[in-house]
């Protein structure tokens, strides 16, 4: 299959497991320049974590969410993080944790990841616009995933935009739990 032919996911998996076997990131040895690597790949990555958050708060939370997010920072355990965190009243009233979108390249790691508050470790391999931009759908993912697993930790009333509906009878045979 030509290169141009192959999924973007598909093209980080490929990327991830060959940084594994040839000891690199993006073609760097070093520690310090992979975090080189990791710095400009959270720069080329917040404003899609912002589109997919924004997305969710205008469309789920009925523009009643709050995004924040962290930039650049140490970890504890010598890595690095940045975040990007959607919290609005019905999540925190329940107790349950926000959605996050996470880039970190933890201290002992060979190289970074993605996550959110429930889903974990997807092989961060952004060096360029592209790369960004082809991480839109995997964010989404991680995202929607996140939110789906905190209505389980909670109740689907943290959504509003199902709350502020009048019930749909669902289609006959239909299953609610599905």
């Amino acid at each position: 299959m030509p290169e141009s032919t192959i999924p973007a996911y598909i093209t980080s998996l490929i990327r991830h497991f060959e940084d594994l076997r040839d000891g690199t990131h993006g073609g760097s040895v070093s520690r310090k320049d992979k975090e080189a690597h990791f710095e400009q790949a959270v720069k080329l990555l917040a404003p899609i974590a912002r589109q997919v958050l924004t997305e969710m708060n205008m469309s789920l939370l009925l523009d009643t969410g709050q995004l924040t997010e962290t930039g650049l920072r140490r970890t504890a355990d010598g890595g690095l993080n940045a975040s990007w965190a959607l919290s609005w009243p019905e999540q925190r009233a329940s107790g349950v944790q926000p959605i996050m979108l996470e880039a970190y390249f933890g201290g002992g790691f060979h190289h970074p990841h993605l996550r959110g508050t429930t889903v974990h470790d997807w092989p961060l391999n952004v060096f360029s616009d592209e790369d960004a931009a082809a991480q839109l759908s995997i964010l989404r993912a991680i995202a929607s995933s996140d939110l789906h697993n905190l209505v389980y930790r909670a109740d689907y009333r943290i959504v509003p935009t199902v709350t502020a509906n009048p019930a749909t009878p669902l289609p006959r045979g239909a299953n609610a739990w599905e």
